[in-house]
């Protein structure tokens, strides 16, 4: 992924690599068996027959909304990644892009034009067409979507035009905008005739799936007979059990109804591998992060803020409450994760400094409110905080609610609240830098309205410096990334404390399977959601 990110950019081939559209296409799947070595039924991996089953699943998260306008549903983001493409996808496995509708990279006309032609004889899921006038309206309306979920991530794009069927012209508001790819990837098209309620029910999509079910219990996909892409269906059908408790999702999986098992709890682990189950657990962006009320004293002072996080002991917390399975935050983003550069402020714990702290910013430790969401980490989280901060002499409360009565009470601007403790992950949409700093570090409501540290010069600082890295690329992009860990890091107004990792569990080998059954290619991701993209089943 850093190499496809920092890739010099040419005049006529936007963020191209050797090999054009294919040799992008090959890495972009690599993670889930992609390429064409997974096209066609037959012998699997294990030596018994491909291809032709069911892929089932048992899910940690319930379905809502799924319009690919505004859905922040873990699920239904996962679900559709396989029924909705965009000009280009994500591969959550490395984050890198890859062209989906697409057939390579944009070509750059000018220094804020490019175009993208569409693949020939990609269609719908209803047997429509997909157009450029499909590809620019969903663009509109994803940008223009009145819940505005996506809308700061598509800032740098200024506007997606059909220049014929088959090309758009895509303007961007950033000379030689380097992340375009990436950032066109959060656009999922839909034929521009779909209404607004017929996108949050069921979205019609060129991908390899279509919806053809869905209960509030599970959720049923078929192949889409239109599809004409690199990386069809294989399966007679992806199934989806909606299993939030984690106790009937481990039954499910150890009994063999489901092939893949998300979120397999840190306890459960040795016993699901010892049934057969291969577990992969990766390192995700997945942040339990901290915000401090700005607007209130002695929050407004830098070494305060300072203060707290040296206080607290998040190798406890990632013991305790993850049972090993997070890191310590050492950089806005996560070790190994792409573009990371450890900040110049790392904090350890240290009691000794979080008091020196304290002197510095001139503060008596006094009575403090530490909110935080029903998230039960969280929730744990902030037991510990408060803990850790009684030995600097604060007398902490907790106030907990579900996150929409938290922030509801936050942005009513009437709560007194000192110490926010919360959950987060933007990486469901994408894993470069600039969109994971736009999700907290925009210019939105987390800094004006839930820190109150959106009028600072120091977060002025920070979005000039964003903007300058997106018309980067390579070594300076990184350098201007690295100065903006810097600053967040030092300023800690919201911060992580945490990296979760995610722990996926699937039947890989159909004898060990009970239901001999095991499915072929299927590699977990450090994210919400399972992608199946160029995975089958195989029978012993």
């Amino acid at each position: 992924m850093r190499e496809l990110l920092n890739n010099e950019l040419s005049r006529r081939t936007f963020l191209g690599v050797a090999g054009g559209a294919a040799a992008v296409a090959g890495l972009g799947l690599a993670g889930c068996g992609g390429g064409g070595d997974t096209a066609a039924s037959g012998s699997g991996a294990a030596g018994g027959e491909a291809g032709g089953g069911t892929i089932t699943a048992g899910s940690a998260y319930a379905p809502s909304d799924y319009s690919p306008l505004s859905t922040s549903s873990a699920f239904c983001i996962g679900a559709n990644w396989h029924v909705l493409e965009g000009l280009y996808g994500i591969d959550y496995h490395d984050y890198s892009a890859f062209p989906e509708l697409a057939t390579g990279d944009p070509t750059q006309i000018d220094d804020t034009t490019f175009e993208v032609t569409i693949r020939e004889g990609a269609a719908f899921s209803d047997g429509t067409p997909v157009t450029a006038e499909d590809v620019a309206q969903s663009f509109v309306r994803e940008r223009d979507d009145e819940s505005g979920t996506y809308a700061p991530f598509l800032v740098p794009i200024a506007n997606v035009e059909a220049k014929d069927d088959t090309t758009v012209t895509v303007t961007t508001t950033v000379p030689n905008f380097s992340l375009l790819k990436e950032r066109l990837a959060v656009v999922r098209v839909f034929p521009a005739s779909m209404s607004a309620d017929d996108l949050k029910n069921q979205p019609v999509g060129s991908g390899p799936w279509m919806y053809d079910n869905i209960t509030d219990n599970a959720v049923d996909l078929v192949p889409n007979p239109e599809y004409n892409g690199e990386f069809p269906a294989e399966d007679a059908a992806l199934h989806y059990d909606i299993l939030t408790d984690a106790t009937p999702r481990m039954t499910a999986q150890q009994q063999g109804n489901t092939l893949v098992m998300e979120m397999v709890t840190a306890d459960a682990i040795d016993q699901i591998e010892s049934d057969g189950c291969k577990v992969d657990t990766v390192q995700g962006f997945a942040t339990r992060f901290i915000l401090f009320n700005t607007k209130k004293a002695p929050w407004d002072n830098k070494a305060a803020r300072q203060a707290v996080m040296y206080a607290i002991d998040t190798d406890k917390m990632v013991s305790n409450i993850f049972s090993g399975l997070a890191a310590p935050a050492s950089c806005y983003l996560p070790v190994d994760f792409p573009n990371y550069q450890e900040a110049a402020t790392v904090y350890t714990y240290d009691v000794d400094q979080a008091k020196a702290k304290l002197d510095e910013a001139g503060v008596t430790p006094g009575a403090i409110k530490i909110r935080c969401t029903d998230n039960t980490q969280a929730s744990a989280m902030a037991t510990q905080v408060q803990q850790d901060l009684s030995a600097l002499g604060f007398e902490a409360t907790i106030e907990e609610n579900t996150s929409a009565s938290t922030y509801a009470a936050i942005d009513g601007g009437s709560d007194d609240f000192d110490i926010l403790i919360a959950p987060g992950d933007p990486s469901c949409w994408g894993g470069d830098p600039d969109l994971l700093l736009n999700w907290w570090y925009g210019d939105g409501v987390w800094q004006n309205t839930r820190t109150g540290w959106g009028e600072s010069a120091e977060f002025a600082q920070i979005r000039e410096l964003m903007s300058t890295a997106l018309g980067q690329s390579g070594e300076e992009q990184q350098a201007t990334w690295k100065q903006v860990y810097d600053i967040i890091a030092d300023n800690c107004v919201l911060y992580p404390l945490i990296h979760v990792q995610t722990a996926t569990a699937s039947w890989a080998d159909p004898a060990a399977s009970p239901s001999g059954t095991a499915i072929e290619g299927f590699e977990g991701i450090g994210t919400t959601g399972m992608s199946f993209i160029g995975c089958k089943t195989v029978s012993a």
